[in-house]
């Protein structure tokens, strides 16, 4: 099955109501730069990267630069050894400069790999997860590139992550009959009303989640505490809250803030300062402990993520596969995760579309906890196979490839 053509799409989607608002951006645009892979046949490999709007049109073409040299290639024959693609694309010299790893060129190389991974699957007609957990560690090791990480994971210590967790996949493989637990991340966007967030709250455990999301960053602290107050009060003591801060405050302010935010019992905060400040991290976990710090959804590549584990500043890891370098970048960085036992929960600018796929094989392979995903609503009717969520669990995915074909319109 050889790629003959690659389409690229910027598709944007206007969410209204307060729906998708954080304490730093008040868009509420999500939009995908789509790559096609197209095959000459009914079957095409489908990408995604996620984005906020109008930079959307950076990364597609960001995307038709980088994906000139898939042209001809034979799927097999590409995965076979994609590792050494992936590094071949991600440090071409005409582009490495405008990152490296990271920034519009790390976006555009999400879509491309995950459009590589799609059509793999579809390939093979199985959903990315079975593919993934059928590859020997050997064979799922050459789709990955550990290049930089050999001070703290070599290939042969990937591999035998990969095969020392081998004999557990039996006892790992009953979550491909229970599906994997969700948590709701839209009960409480940050420009909802008390009384909206109140509505949401019912409603998630009506429908049975036991865990869910509330953002935070006001300006105004007061109002981030009554209003996670508020949800511990609705939700009661056994439900699992987690705050998200969006990056919206410097050192200081997290510490204190935090710590006030301590009194409702959060699982962790996410995103409390700027991405890229390990330091500040490591210095606030130690500040705020026992509260655990989340942290990935902006963080661009292996590297970083390989600081913020070194450092102590994560306790959760949330590598997003639409925002490093796709599939291949978030396997990697599993594996690195799991180096330095912290779990990853992915943060989901897919919609849960891909790392529905993704988080059974990090369970069942790499033996990383089953804890649960984020479940973002919004975008589910532009799907063709949208994620199935029932009694607050995503249903394992059946279609064959990774879940990123959209609906035409």
């Amino acid at each position: 099955m050889y790629i003959n053509k690659i389409e690229v799409t910027d598709k944007r989607f206007n969410l209204g109501n307060g729906a998708g608002s954080d304490a730093v951006n008040d868009s509420t645009q999500y939009a995908y730069a789509i790559c096609e892979l197209h095959t000459g046949s009914s079957i095409k490999g489908i990408g995604l990267a996620f984005t906020l709007g109008a930079g959307n049109d950076l990364v597609c073409k960001a995307i038709q630069y980088l994906s000139e040299t898939l042209k001809g290639r034979e799927i097999e024959e590409l995965m076979a050894d994609f590792g050494s693609v992936y590094r071949s694309i991600l440090d071409s010299p005409t582009y490495r400069w405008l990152g490296p790893h990271k920034g519009v060129m790390q976006l555009a190389l999400a879509a491309i790999v995950n459009a590589c991974f799609d059509l793999w699957a579809k390939s093979r007609q199985v959903p990315l997860w079975k593919l993934l957990l059928d590859l020997s560690p050997k064979e799922l090791i050459a789709t990955l590139d550990l290049n930089y990480l050999e001070d703290v994971l070599t290939i042969e210590e990937a591999e035998n992550i990969l095969k020392g967790n081998f004999t557990g996949r039996t006892l790992r493989n009953s979550v491909l009959q229970t599906g994997y637990k969700a948590y709701d991340t839209s009960v409480g966007w940050f420009n909802y009303s008390d009384e909206k967030i109140k509505e949401n709250v019912a409603r998630a455990i009506d429908r049975g989640f036991t865990a869910m999301k509330l953002k935070v960053g006001s300006d105004d602290p007061q109002r981030d505490i009554r209003r996670a107050k508020l949800v511990r009060a609705e939700a009661g003591d056994k439900t699992t809250i987690m705050l998200d801060a969006n990056q919206k405050w410097n050192l200081p302010q997290a510490i204190s803030i935090c710590k006030e935010l301590s009194a409702i019992n959060p699982y962790w905060i996410e995103e409390p300062t700027h991405p890229d400040d390990v330091l500040a991290h490591q210095t606030l976990a130690k500040e705020i402990a026992p509260l655990k710090i989340a942290a990935g959804e902006h963080i661009p590549n292996k590297i970083i993520f390989k600081n913020f584990l070194q450092a102590g500043a994560m306790d959760f890891c949330q590598v997003d596969c639409v925002r490093v370098g796709g599939v291949s970048e978030f396997l990697t960085i599993s594996l690195l995760a799991k180096k330095f036992n912290i779990p990853v929960v992915p943060h989901v600018g897919d919609m849960g579309q891909i790392h529905q796929h993704l988080v059974l094989f990090n369970h069942v392979a790499i033996g990383h906890e089953n804890l649960f995903l984020e479940h973002i609503p919004h975008l589910a009717k532009y799907f063709k196979n949208p994620a199935n969520i029932s009694g607050g669990y995503y249903a394992v995915p059946a279609e064959a490839g990774n879940s990123s074909d959209l609906v035409t319109t």
